[in-house]
């Protein structure tokens, strides 16, 4: 009897083990969090509230359209006006990239990731490096607009900026990413999508109707016009009369990620060392912009926007480099995250894969933004 249940204790830890293996984020974040705490006590206010409950809200909105089948339909859509897997990666790429401008690169990739996987499983194309370059252009293109991102928001408000002045520091790093990720497209492989597909029906009409005025009402709760509570509180009453279901559909890990990225970000942050290391680094404007961009692959960038907006005035390097160090490490920035925890939803045994794909291609972005827009600069002298 104790043997039997020794070896079903032997296969749970196995079993948690190889859980453990397959979410190597989830993984990572748990360590950092639990061995900052070891340094310092963590406190409610590291954990951001409103970019949680955003996130949990997309992720009922887009699951529920997924189940209605809109996803589908605009896959299918995308499939009939291309002839080849090179043009399908080329618009679910630009997708990411225009629309983070004004929706965040949080919810441009949850919006278009899925529907990439959803085209994969479709066509059987190989959808992984169109993946990592969708997570590439919705963090270079939310840097070209102040409600792109929660970095760019932070330095937008916190030091007064106006329009002009910000779109002309953020414009090179738009014009050159995505000439770059034009190049990258180009390398993709090319084959033809020899696939006829049945025209797909949306389940329900109606409920498209209702849970597109759900996905509105959340996006508009992100950009600050609707509060997020008043969001929250309609998602749940939309799911509870039309389908509870969902609740036990969405990836409650991608949440916990972020509690304990937040946890790990907000322990660090508040360390006296942190704080004489920021203080004593950030002299002039290129170091300024060199340390936003190498602190971030360590703490992400919104943290690093927020720690270092306290011992600089100089926010044009600032900017460009929180924006240029969302780049790098699969943690520099959240929303590199959101699309890595999509991805091995449905390729479980992929991540490492992933992680190693992922970095030859963000540290290649990284290298090459990190300086040919600061030779430009330095140039025109904006800086």
């Amino acid at each position: 009897m104790k043997e039997s249940v020794l070896i079903q204790n032997k296969k749970r830890t196995k079993l948690n083990l190889s859980f453990l293996k397959k979410d190597m984020v989830f993984t990572i974040s748990l360590v950092l969090a639990a061995g900052s705490c070891l340094f310092q006590t963590p406190q409610k206010e590291y954990l951001n509230f409103p970019v949680l409950i955003s996130l949990f809200n997309l992720m009922i909105a887009i699951k529920a359209l997924e189940e209605l089948r809109v996803l589908d339909k605009f896959a299918i859509s995308i499939l009939n006006r291309s002839s080849n897997s090179k043009s399908v990666s080329a618009i679910l790429i630009l997708l990411c990239f225009f629309s983070s401008m004004i929706f965040t690169n949080d919810v441009a990739l949850l919006t278009f990731v899925p529907l990439s996987l959803v085209i994969s499983r479709k066509t059987k194309m190989p959808i992984m490096e169109t993946i990592i370059l969708q997570t590439i252009a919705a963090n270079i293109g939310s840097s070209f607009t102040p409600m792109g991102n929660p970095q760019n928001l932070f330095i937008y408000s916190f030091y007064k900026i106006t329009a002009l002045p910000f779109f002309t520091t953020v414009l090179v790093i738009a014009i050159l990413g995505i000439i770059t990720l034009y190049f990258f497209i180009q390398r993709l492989d090319q084959k033809e999508l020899k696939v006829e597909i049945p025209l797909v029906q949306v389940n329900s009409s109606k409920r498209t109707l209702v849970w597109g005025i759900v996905l509105v009402i959340i996006i508009a709760s992100i950009l600050g016009v609707v509060p997020y509570q008043v969001a929250l509180a309609i998602t749940l009453m939309t799911v509870a009369i039309l389908n509870k279901k969902l609740l036990l559909k969405i990836d409650y890990f991608l949440l916990l990620t972020f509690i304990c990225f937040f946890i790990f970000v907000g322990n660090i942050s508040n360390t006296t060392a942190m704080h004489t290391v920021a203080s004593a680094s950030l002299k002039d404007a290129d170091s300024v912009y060199f340390n936003s961009i190498l602190v971030s692959q360590f703490i992400s960038n919104v943290p690093a926007a927020i720690l270092m907006a306290e011992f600089t005035t100089n926010w044009k390097p600032l900017l460009l480099g929180v924006n240029i160090g969302g780049l790098g490490t699969i943690i520099a920035s959240m929303a590199s995250v959101i699309s890595y925890k999509l991805y091995i939803q449905t390729h479980p045994n992929d991540g490492k894969k992933y992680l190693l794909k992922f970095s030859i291609y963000n540290f290649t972005f990284l290298t090459f933004l990190t300086f040919i827009p600061y030779v430009i600069l330095k140039i025109l002298n904006i800086f």
